[in-house]
């Protein structure tokens, strides 16, 4: 039992050492309860992320961490490209920059009561969700190619929001060194009418009020109130995305071999930083990002259109929008130096501290906004990067809850009609796709939230600022 081998070296921080194969240690950030639950798979993943070359640091596993295709998810890893470090298919992920941004709206939970079912009944007809959903939006492949490399900096200049919304998004809403030349012409085709499309899966669009404020300094700087209305939407780069990866897995494969790197299991296809594939890769992987960056811009557009026909007094504002299943090309300090490292997080979120130059010059003070998404019957939480993050995991922490089981576990167990009515007597509205994708995305299927936004907090990775529930999901 790998599990046998960790070792508490401080609060919500497990260690194992490098032995047979790994380059560096594989570290776990979690609480009793959470290392309980791990499932041994993890363990095993987080090791042979561990042995790849050009490692740096560690191989680190978040508090929501469970086990993936090659990577675990909540799985983090940076590498070097000027000692041989890799770039990972598996390691990023099958939907690129799946990601979640949170929405102010200027209104409190007693002034839209009133008009709850109405706009839970706007929002479903509004928002297009579920597998193989597709928008009004029907784009040429010259779109495809100018949406790929502009983002949500491509939506905003087409009349999908404002520039203020830019601010709030990682890279200004554009990931630099995107390349659509890189990217199969079946990725675009599946893109040309989604999107603006929340997909299916544990992707959603949740109406949220903040039911607690930890840290009213934070709270104040990022504009959130006790009993204010946010909006949190969830989804990443839907076909485009998963073809991408699809395409890459058995190049990187190949790319793997002939470079003598040993793939303990065909998930961890990479390939070197430096090479043809590794860089086409890349290319490919930044289109993903802002064919994602452009589909939450566009489904905020919609999110505020729904707002206008039913609480015309709403405003809503980014407050930020972060990306998880990403590679991005950022400098750290390792050992006293500054160095270059493309940092690998799949599953996971970025979480700057305090003071970073990338960071909105509004609220750089608080460090960075980071959202950790729960489920459609329990809570989220907004949290805000530490410093003490940048060091002991490159300035990453968890994404959400993490599933504790299979859906198709979940859906032995649940029926949605069954959650759909008990969810109801809660008070929450939810809107689905399908009642089987309900089911699978039942409550109880995944890990709890609060123990895992406590473990991200008393880890120092990102400190928790508030505390919200849902009261309308609209599910894929």
């Amino acid at each position: 039992m790998y599990s046998e081998k960790l070792k508490e070296i401080s609060e919500n921080q497990w260690r194992i050492e490098p032995f047979g194969n790994m380059n560096v240690p594989f570290i776990v950030f979690g609480d009793d309860t959470i290392i309980k639950q791990l499932d041994e798979k993890v363990y095993e993943q987080g090791m042979n992320v561990a042995a790849l070359p050009g490692i740096v640091k560690a191989s680190y596993a978040m508090p929501d961490a469970h086990w993936g295709y090659g990577f675990p998810i909540g799985g983090v890893a940076a590498f070097d490209a000027d000692t041989g470090g890799v770039i990972s298919a598996g390691g990023v992920g099958f939907d690129i920059s799946c990601g979640v941004r949170a929405i102010l709206t200027g209104v409190t939970i007693e002034e839209i009561e009133p008009f709850k079912n109405r706009l839970a009944d706007v929002l479903e007809r509004r928002i297009p969700a579920g597998v193989g959903s597709t928008g009004k939006l029907k784009l040429s492949k010259h779109q495809i190619d100018q949406m790929l490399i502009g983002g949500a900096q491509w939506a905003v200049s087409n009349g999908y929001g404002t520039k203020d919304d830019l601010m709030r998004i990682e890279e200004d809403g554009r990931m630099f060194g995107a390349a659509p030349e890189f990217v199969s012409n079946q990725a675009k085709e599946r893109q040309s009418d989604e999107v603006g499309t929340l997909g299916s899966g544990n992707h959603y669009m949740e109406v949220q009020k903040i039911v607690e404020i930890f840290d009213g300094n934070i709270a104040d700087i990022f504009g959130l109130r006790n009993g204010d209305i946010v909006v949190s939407i969830h989804c990443g780069s839907r076909g485009l995305g998963h073809q991408i990866a699809t395409d890459y897995l058995p190049r990187m494969v190949n790319a793997a071999g002939k470079a003598g790197i040993r793939l303990p299991e065909r998930d961890l296809a990479c390939a070197p930083i430096n090479s043809d594939v590794g860089q086409e890769y890349l290319g490919a992987m930044r289109a993903g990002i802002n064919c994602a960056l452009a589909n939450r811009q566009m489904l905020t557009h919609l999110l505020r259109q729904a707002f206008a026909d039913v609480l015309p007094k709403a405003d809503l504002k980014l407050l930020y929008d972060v990306s998880h299943n990403t590679c991005k090309e950022e400098k750290h300090n390792v050992d006293g130096e500054t160095k270059k490292l493309f940092v690998h997080r799949k599953g996971a979120t970025r979480a700057f501290g305090p003071g970073h130059q990338s960071l909105p010059e509004d609220i750089r003070q608080a460090g960075q906004p980071v959202l950790i998404g729960g489920t459609m019957g329990t809570c989220s939480y907004i949290l805000a990067g530490m410093e003490e993050g940048m060091s002991l995991a490159f300035g990453s922490c968890s994404h959400g809850a993490g599933r504790a089981m299979s859906r198709k576990q979940a859906t032995k167990k649940w029926g949605g009609r069954e959650l759909i009515k008990a969810l109801a007597e809660k008070g929450i509205i939810i809107r689905g796709a399908s009642l089987r994708g309900i089911a699978e995305e039942a409550p109880g299927a995944y890990k709890d939230v609060n123990i895992v936004a406590d473990a991200t907090e008393k880890a120092k990775l990102a400190k928790k600022v508030a505390k919200l529930e849902p009261i309308i999901c609209v599910k894929g």
